[in-house]
């Protein structure tokens, strides 16, 4: 009978071992690409339920895209999501043309636009964030073209009648912005209503050239394998630093400045530099 009774405990007690959760796993080894994407947190907020932002973005890479798997990537994208989590906001996405996002931007239904250029016009339905980087814009041109490879100044390519393609509603700089309000000179100029769309015309002949930002178009040079039939003139325009567009009807300007303080905080933190790290070519 002890025998049995003996038995029966033992039996119990693997009974309750075997079926016990196992604990979790102390130490994970993250694979090289998880690692070279972690970025060490800095201090967050809790979570504010009131505080949720529509951020809306166009195709735009290196600095914002829909990546592999629907995923929201990007610079900008990184740097803003980034910013907003410290400020303990909620962020989701709406992807459109930039011209479209305008419109909802001034109606209140996108609350944030990235890459942003200040106008007074602009600042007539928008908040401006402080500036969180620099923009630049380079002349593309199709390779083996000589003649245009030739002139040295935007005047040159202007005088020679020469069209040049630009995104509707972009700002190009005070001097282009001269040009386009010039009747005169403004009929050297063709929208788009994206950079993608420069492409095609200029390698159907229809422009001559086209601006696109510096690092957006070795990047598209890039992916379309379009390096043998468009160069970069060597034509270059500073239009200033980029900012965040808030729209005045749904973001507050109080949400407006604790955006701006945590900015500062990131700026001057190495989360900054690693996002920079992390898209530069």
């Amino acid at each position: 009978m002890k025998i049995n009774c003996l038995f029966l405990l033992l039996l119990l007690s693997f009974i309750v071992s075997a079926c016990k959760p196992q604990s979790p796993i102390e130490h994970t080894q993250l694979a090289p690409e998880v690692i070279s994407e972690t970025i060490v947190p800095m201090k967050k907020q809790i979570p504010d339920k009131s505080c949720q932002f529509v951020l809306g973005f166009d195709a735009w890479e290196p600095y914002q895209y829909e990546d592999v798997g629907e995923r929201v990537a990007g610079l900008d994208i990184e740097l803003v999501a980034t910013v907003l989590e410290n400020m303990g906001c909620q962020l989701t996405y709406q992807q459109g043309t930039w011209v479209d996002l305008l419109v909802a931007l001034k109606q209140g239904e996108v609350d944030i636009l990235l890459g942003a250029s200040k106008t007074e016009a602009r600042e007539e339905f928008a908040f401006f964030s402080d500036a969180y980087r620099m923009e630049e814009f380079s002349l593309y041109i199709r390779k083996g073209d000589k003649v245009r490879a030739g002139y040295n100044t935007l005047s040159e390519f202007i005088q020679n009648a020469s069209r040049i393609g630009i995104v509707e509603d972009y700002f190009y700089g005070p001097d282009v912005s001269m040009l386009l309000d010039n009747a005169e000179t403004s009929q050297y100029f063709a929208d788009a209503i994206m950079g993608e769309l420069n492409v095609a015309r200029l390698l159907d002949e229809d422009i001559d050239g086209f601006f696109e930002d510096s690092f957006v178009g070795a990047s598209l040079l890039r992916r379309k394998a379009l390096s043998n039939y468009i160069v970069a003139h060597g034509i270059t325009i500073q239009t200033g630093n980029a900012y965040v567009m808030f729209s005045q009807k749904s973001v507050t300007p109080k949400q407006l400045s604790d955006f701006n303080t945590q900015l500062a905080e990131v700026k001057n933190s190495d989360v900054y530099q690693i996002i920079l790290d992390k898209y530069s070519y």
